[in-house]
């Protein structure tokens, strides 16, 4: 049985803005039908973030959309969703999030298999100049590549 890998959506800004220091790959806890909308790439991770409460660890502030043919029952689009994570993850994280700068944000969301995933990183915020030289870095790239091709 092979885990073919779906990418369903990325956070662009988690790379421009932050630092991923190291990254861990969670479960998701869904309601109705949102894995069948977020299988029509209708989940956005733009401006979510994680928190690590008492009740576990949650995703905040991400949206999925409502899935058109049914209108049985279809959750709220920005409601939290819990992850699922190993207790050691969880300590790990809880215990590195207490420190000074770093924080928790989703990276990409994908399917292994017939499961969503939820790639989160443990990450550093970026300065000004830092945001900067990625944007140089970035350009760079761009026009070597165009460069090669001949454009």
């Amino acid at each position: 049985m092979e885990n073919k890998i779906k990418v369903v959506s990325t956070n662009k800004y988690a790379n421009f803005n932050y630092t991923l220091l190291e990254k861990f790959t969670a479960g998701m806890v869904l309601k109705g039908s949102e894995i069948k909308s977020i299988r029509q790439n209708g989940i956005i991770l733009n401006e979510s973030f994680i928190l690590i409460t008492k009740d576990g660890v949650v995703l905040k502030n991400s949206h999925v959309k409502p899935y058109q043919t049914i209108n049985n029952f279809s959750p709220k689009p920005d409601r939290d969703r819990f992850l699922l994570l190993n207790k050691n993850e969880i300590l790990k994280l809880k215990q590195k999030t207490e420190q000074k700068g770093l924080t928790i944000v989703p990276v990409k969301a994908f399917f292994s298999g017939r499961y969503l995933k939820l790639e989160i990183a443990l990450a550093q915020g970026k300065k000004l100049y830092n945001k900067k030289e990625t944007i140089k870095e970035r350009d760079i790239m761009l026009d070597t590549k165009r460069q090669l091709k001949g454009y």
